[in-house]
């Protein structure tokens, strides 16, 4: 199988990952989507659980990717902080799509230990990034950083997740300006 494929199987596991979560990897319909035999999906994951896992990893390593973008563009670190919430926004605009590991750490109980692990990462990227443009743009010192990141990321996934429940691209602004406005977001 070539490495299209797998970057096909890949793409269409994301997607239905984000919809549906772990629990509706399903091979058959990946297969389907993909326009392939599902015993062909065993050829480079032998598994769910292997399968989960690459996906998610390199769902963070793009949303990774993307939030040094945004880093790099921003005319200033206050700018980019400003920007982080499209990240999540872009998911809903996709279908009312979730993030991934944001719905997939809803399901820790159910995971392989590799694929919690990978979800695990994605927060940490994030709290990571936060903190550090936190501390350049001079929102809170070093010290407290970690907090207000931790607070920024919980709260932006919050507002995705309720956003996504009710199909409300307009609840989940209204969410995040409120966040501006109490501060815990630059406005």
């Amino acid at each position: 199988m070539s490495s299209d494929s797998r970057e096909k199987i890949l793409a269409a596991a994301r997607q239905v990952a984000q919809a549906h979560g772990y629990n509706g990897l399903n091979f058959r319909d990946l297969a389907e989507v993909v326009g392939i035999r599902s015993a062909s999906i065993y050829h480079h994951f032998p598994s769910k659980a292997l399968l989960a896992e690459a996906v998610a990893r390199r769902y963070w390593e793009d949303f990774a990717a993307t939030l040094e973008s945004i880093l790099a563009e921003a005319p200033s670190p206050i700018d980019a902080l400003r920007r982080y919430p499209e990240t999540f926004r872009w998911a809903l605009e996709n279908e009312n799509r979730m993030c991934l590991s944001g719905f997939m750490a809803t399901e820790t109980d159910d995971l392989p230990e590799p694929v919690r692990k990978e979800v695990q990462t994605f927060a940490d990227v994030n709290v990571a990034w936060l903190s550090k443009v936190l501390t350049a743009a001079g929102v809170v010192t070093q010290e407290d950083s970690q907090a207000r990141a931790r607070a920024i990321f919980a709260a932006v996934g919050g507002a995705q997740l309720m956003a996504r429940s009710r199909s409300d691209l307009a609840l989940y602004d209204s969410l995040i300006a409120s966040y501006r406005s109490a501060g815990l977001l630059p406005a």
